[in-house]
């Protein structure tokens, strides 16, 4: 395996990591988007075991730093972020060898933890996103999208506080301050049609209440869109051990999309 850093702005948080697999050839992509309430203390060092493991498994894996709410993030700039790191795969070549041609962008996945969850789902869902929001119109799509324990209801999040007013500190406003911002970076309004979704969820959650998971499942349902929610056994941070069944169970899903998006079949969820 080999990992390159890449910048996609000039901001120094503003970079990808991609570590490809061994070998030759065109690889399937996983971004992974660490979570940490969107705040300044928590990084990319979140991600790199997830996207190492990935790698081992034979795919692309990109892992995502962004500005973060104390460090010159916030509205709309971490979400303008995740956006720019995505939009630049195609480029990515440009600054890591000969790395464009290792992408099988044909097969491009999100896996987000945590808050981290919350911008996965919504990098899923942009295609949704009105003319001029943060994020609007992507370059590239999104084919599926792993939600670990993700904050997926941001005015539920908003107001049970989580995060000792995370979700607040993030959009800079209460929801009935900000409705725009909330309708425009709230994954369960973004539920996308067309994409594999899988929510992890701990049943002993005491960061996440496992409810986030069952509210996005549930406005998926609700929009027709299929979505699969596995309960495990585990704390908020077990779902990011790479040693954990937890994750065993992501990286099986994953492989067996990529293989699906390789083969041109489909797979129920």
């Amino acid at each position: 395996m080999s990992t390159t850093q890449a910048p996609y702005g000039p901001h120094p948080d503003q970079f990808v990591e991609l570590t490809l697999p061994a070998g030759i050839g065109r690889a399937p992509v996983v971004v992974v988007v660490h979570g940490g309430f969107w705040r300044a203390p928590y990084g990319i060092e979140l991600a790199r075991p997830l996207a190492a493991d990935l790698a081992a498994a034979g795919f692309a894996a990109v892992a995502v730093e962004y500005r973060r709410v104390g460090a010159g993030g916030g509205w709309p700039v971490t979400l303008e972020d995740v956006a720019a790191a995505v939009d630049a795969l195609p480029d990515l070549g440009r600054t890591g060898g000969d790395a464009a041609d290792r992408l099988d962008l044909g097969f491009l996945a999100v896996v987000g933890h945590s808050a981290g969850g919350q911008l996965a789902a919504w990098l899923a869902g942009r295609q949704r996103l009105p003319e001029g929001a943060p994020g609007a119109r992507p370059r590239v799509r999104v084919t599926a999208a792993v939600l670990q324990a993700g904050v997926l209801d941001l005015e539920l999040a908003a107001a049970q506080r989580m995060g000792d007013g995370a979700v607040q500190d993030l959009l800079g406003a209460e929801p009935g301050e900000a409705p725009d911002r909330y309708a425009v970076a709230d994954p369960v309004r973004l539920v996308p049609a067309g994409v594999d979704l899988l929510c992890v969820h701990g049943t002993a959650d005491d960061d996440v209440p496992r409810g986030q998971s069952a509210r996005y499942a549930a406005a998926a349902a609700a929009a027709g869109v299929p979505v699969e929610v596995r309960w495990v056994d585990a704390d908020h941070m077990a779902l990011i051990d790479p040693d954990g069944a937890p994750w065993a169970l992501v990286r099986e899903w994953l492989r067996e999309r990529a293989a699906a998006a390789r083969d041109g079949s489909t797979l129920d969820p």
